[in-house]
């Protein structure tokens, strides 16, 4: 009776009724690197005219040449893939001998400085260097191991095993990604520089005037802030964290009007529009003013503010 924790595979020509025979460890990586090889077919097939473009990284310019060669590669590629996968006798040492003239290739073209083109192996994303060498030395040599590894039969305990090592291989190459992903993130967000508060002079009230609205702050704080929102702007709700971080500042007291409720204010500052700020002093003097979409930008208005004074 078949043990039905072990999985099987169909072999072609099996008899209706015969049992199949069970996955092997040499039957799982064949069908591993079979699926590799097909990928590769399939990614320069996808790729088209990048894929063929690629190989003018080999000293190929002719465009019929290219083309023909991209398609024979193709072809050749996916059959000993299928080839591979059913277990034809020397597909293996085929596709180890194809993948070897891979390599030399990329080798030579290395040394033709063509370091850092396109290569074409993985359609046409794929670059010339040491590590597309290495890869496909690899999987020559993965190919021509092929036909030596032992058939054997692992235990169920030892599938849980592999698929174990397996599951956390990817958990622990995702990691990788995402480490690498955050540190691109990073890069880009160094690289755009943050912009200020939008402040335009003819806008809101004219700097270094005194306000009445400073008699709406309750203590004697050396920065006041009025933050001006709208009861439909999501942006002034999304900034409410920000508004309360701001507050807690021991030397900020920071006040919100809003344009239904407080439309007096509104008019005194000639406000513009929401999420608006200014930044008064202790007798409401204006220091700084501005139309604001984070916390950055209003945090700049707070420095611009403490800048004259700090002079």
């Amino acid at each position: 009776m078949r043990d039905p924790a072990r999985p099987y595979i169909t072999r072609p020509g099996d008899a209706e009724g015969y049992p199949p025979r069970p996955l092997t460890v040499v039957g799982l990586l064949r069908l591993l690197l079979a699926a590799t090889l097909f990928a590769a077919a399939g990614a320069k097939l996808a790729a088209g005219a990048r894929a063929r473009d690629a190989l003018r990284s080999y000293g190929i310019a002719d465009p019929r040449a290219r083309a023909s060669l991209w398609a024979l590669t193709i072809v050749t590629e996916a059959g000993l893939a299928l080839a591979v996968a059913l277990q034809v006798p020397g597909a293996a040492a085929g596709a180890a001998a194809l993948l070897g003239l891979f390599a030399v290739a990329l080798v030579v073209a290395m040394a033709r400085g063509r370091a850092g083109a396109p290569c074409g192996c993985f359609g046409g994303r794929s670059r010339i260097g040491p590590g597309a060498v290495v890869r496909t030395a690899l999987l020559a040599a993965a190919f021509a191991a092929l036909p030596f590894v032992p058939s054997a039969r692992p235990s169920a305990e030892t599938w849980l095993g592999i698929g174990l090592a397996v599951a956390l291989g990817a958990v622990a190459s995702l990691g990788v990604g995402l480490v690498a992903l955050a540190r691109e993130v990073g890069e880009l967000r160094l690289a755009i520089a943050p912009q200020a508060a939008l402040s335009i002079a003819e806008e809101g009230p004219e700097l270094g005037s005194h306000v009445r609205v400073i008699d709406r702050f309750s203590r004697d704080a050396p920065l006041a802030v009025a933050v001006f929102t709208s009861p439909g702007c999501a942006l002034c709700r999304a900034l409410e964290p920000s508004l309360r971080l701001i507050a807690s500042d021991p030397e900020v007291e920071l006040e919100v009007f809003d344009e239904e409720s407080d439309p007096a204010a509104w008019d005194e500052l000639a406000v513009p529009g929401s999420p608006y700020a200014v930044v008064l002093s202790a007798d409401g003097e204006v220091l700084s003013k501005g139309t604001f979409n984070s916390l950055y930008q209003l945090e700049s208005l707070l420095v611009a503010a403490t800048k004259p004074v700090s002079a």
